[in-house]
């Protein structure tokens, strides 16, 4: 399946976040939105490689770039770019997932267990947390877990046996 290649300017604050978005051919139903880690940007290979295969199956997926490496102004970039998507007039979507990659995926994470009550319709579907940093590089013992738990909607992880921020002895300890 085909899908157009959209560059956008979402509002943050008194900037503009870049992002690209990948239309596909078809109607519209779900939409994914993916960022990077604490380093590099929405053009790293792996997401623009998963934008493409998602977009090519019928999937709306925006990635945007957010730099910098303070978490809490990556949450509030995300929560832009969410809002954005949400009320814009031009892509309607029933649903997204959000996802990200490293520390985007942590931003990701806090976003959703953190959705207002009055916000919390349906629109954000689950979760999808790539190489997840689960805790510092050889401090296992010091896990950045809290908003996991927090979590109601699915939530897919996908983390490679050498990543050093996220052994999976620790998620085996989280999830059984």
């Amino acid at each position: 399946m085909s899908h157009t290649e959209v560059k956008l300017k979402i509002p943050f604050g008194n900037k503009l976040l870049d992002a690209v978005c990948l239309v596909p051919s078809k109607s519209l139903t779900y939409g994914i939105i993916l960022t990077h880690g604490a380093s590099g940007d929405m053009n790293l290979p792996h997401l623009m490689s998963l934008a493409s295969h998602l977009a090519s199956h019928g999937f709306f997926c925006l990635r945007f770039t957010c730099k910098g490496l303070n978490i809490v102004h990556r949450i509030k970039a995300y929560k832009a770019v969410l809002n954005y998507l949400k009320t814009s007039g031009e892509y309607k979507l029933a649903g997204v997932f959000l996802g990200g990659r490293s520390m985007g995926s942590r931003a990701a994470a806090s976003v959703m267990c953190h959705i207002e009550p009055d916000d919390a319709d349906g629109f954000v579907r689950g979760l999808i947390c790539i190489s997840y940093p689960l805790h510092h590089p050889k401090q296992q013992h010091k896990l950045r877990d809290e908003d996991l738990f927090r979590i109601k909607d699915p939530v897919l992880f996908v983390s490679g046996s050498a990543d050093e921020m996220c052994e999976k002895v620790n998620y085996n300890l989280m999830f059984v």
